[in-house]
């Protein structure tokens, strides 16, 4: 069973820096503390960073964007993984409103959680969000309905 979480426009964030640099769109990332460039995807990394800032109440410095995975000896990056006490909680992984989030995207986050084992994994486009429940001890997982606050962490 998939459960899609409505995550849009109207509901996700309150406020997202843009600005023009040399006549090209920036967003302020305001966990890594810089501008950047403001492609599709990143613009839904950012309202989904404010959607957990804002609106969940996790703490920025909490929250890493672009972390470096090595797999099978090659550096990759994956999106986002969130940190309590220093131990990686949840995994993120982002595309654009017009990508499709299929079994690819999902074996791809899956692959990047082998190096981390966390307890939640999320998926979005903007459009259409999963979040999952890891079981390890099971080996299984379950989508949830809600994207958990901070404090049930």
């Amino acid at each position: 069973m998939y459960v899609v979480l409505n995550f849009s426009e109207d509901n996700q964030f309150l406020e997202l820096r843009v600005k023009n640099i040399k006549g090209k769109p920036y967003i302020f990332d305001a966990c890594r503390m810089k501008w950047v460039a403001a492609t599709p995807e990143e613009k839904v990394r950012q309202g989904f960073c404010a959607y957990l800032i804002d609106s969940l109440n996790y703490p920025a410095v909490c929250i890493n964007n672009e972390c470096i995975v090595e797999i099978n000896g090659l550096k990759q990056r994956c999106d986002t993984l969130v940190y309590k006490q220093m131990t990686p909680i949840m995994l993120v992984e982002y595309k654009a409103p017009s990508v499709i989030i299929d079994k690819s995207v999902f074996e791809q986050v899956m692959r990047y959680n082998s190096q981390f084992h966390v307890p939640y994994i999320v998926v979005t486009n903007q459009s259409q969000t999963y979040c999952c429940k890891m079981d390890y001890d099971n080996m299984s997982y379950d989508f949830i309905k809600e994207i958990p606050m901070w404090s049930d962490l």
